[in-house]
């Protein structure tokens, strides 16, 4: 594991994700094919040709990595390893199948607990997001690489993230307490990305989705300068027996007015 060059593995990876991307898109603009999973969500064909390809990948760069992918995890067997991929072929399946342009691919490698490799792609909207240590963060926009690093963009307003369903009071709370003065909803794992691009402010959960969903986004945001912790401002570590998430709060800054 020690022999692992994580910007090597990262970089490599960028290829098969904008081919990925390029796929999920055409298969998006024409009408993915919807079928009804055992636990009432959807998956498309968009998402298992997605699935297909970066665990293909994955497999040739580290064969001794375990995989787990929201397509293929068996909720029913325990993960037992601290050093794995997490895979969500694509985020916001729903917003997907609606042919909207928040939806992204995703891919971390968590060593020891913790992100250590997050790649978000966002084919929509032509934005793909990647990052292998702290301070190496960056975003590929229309060809041109940009180093991210949570600097704020909107000075004069404090900028919350919701998700697509109504906002628990909790969450509203959070906000008060951090002085939010605009809300947007946002689908998807970009809510991170755009943390650690600096286009907003902080995003709150309660316990929702899986650790597949934010694994990536979380790499990111905390490689690029940004934080992830619960409610009670705890650590945030991968690994949990269900792959169930915590209460999760996401800030750009611990000072979100500078």
């Amino acid at each position: 594991m020690n022999n692992l060059n994580l910007k090597n593995t990262t970089e490599d990876f960028i290829e098969v994700f904008l081919k990925a991307g390029k796929i999920a898109k055409e298969i998006s603009q024409r009408g993915a094919k919807v079928t009804i999973k055992a636990d009432k969500s959807p998956v498309t064909d968009g998402d298992l040709v997605v699935d297909e390809l970066l665990r293909n990948k994955i497999k040739s760069l580290t064969p001794y990595i375990p995989i787990i992918s929201e397509e293929t995890v068996d909720l029913n067997v325990r993960n037992k390893d601290k050093t794995f991929w997490l895979i969500d072929p694509i985020d916001g399946t729903r917003e997907y199948i609606k042919k909207k342009d928040e939806y992204t691919l995703n891919a971390a490698l968590i060593i020891d607990l913790r992100p250590a490799i997050g790649i978000v792609y966002a084919p929509a909207k032509n934005r793909l997001f990647f990052s292998y240590g702290k301070d190496l963060a960056f975003e590929i926009n229309n060809g041109k690489t940009v180093k991210l690093n949570c600097k704020k963009k909107n000075i004069n307003k404090i900028i919350g993230l919701e998700n697509s369903g109504g906002t628990p009071n909790e969450v509203l709370d959070i906000y008060k307490k951090y002085k939010v003065s605009q809300t947007l909803r946002m689908s998807s794992s970009l809510k991170f990305c755009v943390l650690a691009s600096g286009e907003a402010d902080i995003y709150a959960a309660k316990a929702r989705a899986f650790e597949w969903d934010i694994a990536a986004g979380h790499a990111i945001l905390a490689h690029a300068g940004g934080s992830v912790t619960t409610h009670s401002e705890k650590k945030f570590l991968y690994g949990k027996k269900d792959y169930k998430n915590l209460p999760i709060i996401a800030k750009r800054s611990l000072n979100l007015e500078k």
